[in-house]
């Protein structure tokens, strides 16, 4: 059965779609079956960071115009793409029995598919919580901000509350070097802890980075054209750290039907 994982965020600019499509490509590296949703619908850039032009994308799935099957592009490394397309705006509002709908049609993929990834919108909306509160690991994306910060709680907070969320990943961004990242995060972890009853898990961090700005201007990702540089390592730790993270145990409906709704 695959494992499902959601990249959010609490506030956009934070990187989170560099990450899942670097974390999603390193673990297509090290030889699982990915499939990548892009579901940030209406703002989805994951395919201009693979190089790639769907001309298919999630909304002809969800409208009926064709099968899921028809939505996937494959990408580096093998990846299957689902695109949510760009400035889709009636995507956005989805309704919970559509989004209910959605996550279901993905079961069929379950034969093909080892690792799930699932690039969610920025911030606590109904639809980025229907995603993270379906999937057996979330991770929040985080810099050293205080509004990244008090975003990123709320986030937490709403997928506790709401979904019964209790394991959260954690990767720190933009950060000066590791020992500043491991501050940030026992910041982020004290501030959480007070008031929730969730566990926090540290799974890596990335620097200010000139290589992978330079890979998303050049929209090739940069674990599939320089994998010995320092990046691609932080990016293996990463998802090895990932994978051996405890699940979630749903209340509610899941990703590829773990669940009783």
């Amino acid at each position: 059965m695959p494992i499902s994982i959601s990249i959010a965020s609490g506030k956009g600019g934070v990187g989170k779609t560099s990450i899942a499509v670097n974390l999603a490509l390193t673990m297509a590296s090290l030889g699982s079956r990915v499939t990548f949703l892009d579901a940030d619908f209406g703002l989805a850039n994951a395919h201009l960071l693979m190089g790639y032009n769907p001309s298919s994308t999630v909304r002809d799935a969800i409208t009926g115009k064709s099968n899921l099957s028809d939505s996937i592009t494959k990408g580096p490394l093998g990846l299957q793409l689902i695109s949510g397309g760009n400035g889709l705006l009636d995507l956005l509002n989805l309704n919970q029995s559509t989004r209910a709908n959605l996550i279901r049609s993905f079961d069929p993929l379950a034969a093909e598919c080892d690792v799930f990834f699932i690039d969610v919108p920025a911030g606590a909306s109904d639809s980025s919580l229907s995603f993270v509160n379906a999937s057996d690991k979330v991770v929040i994306v985080l810099v050293g901000e205080p509004t990244s910060f008090m975003d990123a709680y709320t986030m937490v907070k709403a997928a506790h509350v709401e979904g019964g969320v209790k394991e959260f990943s954690v990767v720190i961004n933009m950060a000066e070097d590791e020992k500043q990242s491991k501050e940030t995060y026992t910041k982020f972890n004290q501030t959480v802890s007070r008031f929730l009853n969730v566990n926090l898990r540290y799974i890596g961090y990335l620097p200010h980075s000139r290589n992978l700005r330079s890979s998303i201007i050049q929209r090739k990702p940069l674990v599939t054209t320089n994998t010995k540089c320092r990046e691609s390592l932080l990016f293996k730790s990463m998802s090895k750290q990932l994978l051996s993270s405890p699940n979630n145990t749903a209340s509610g409906i899941t990703f590829f039907n773990k669940s009783v709704i």
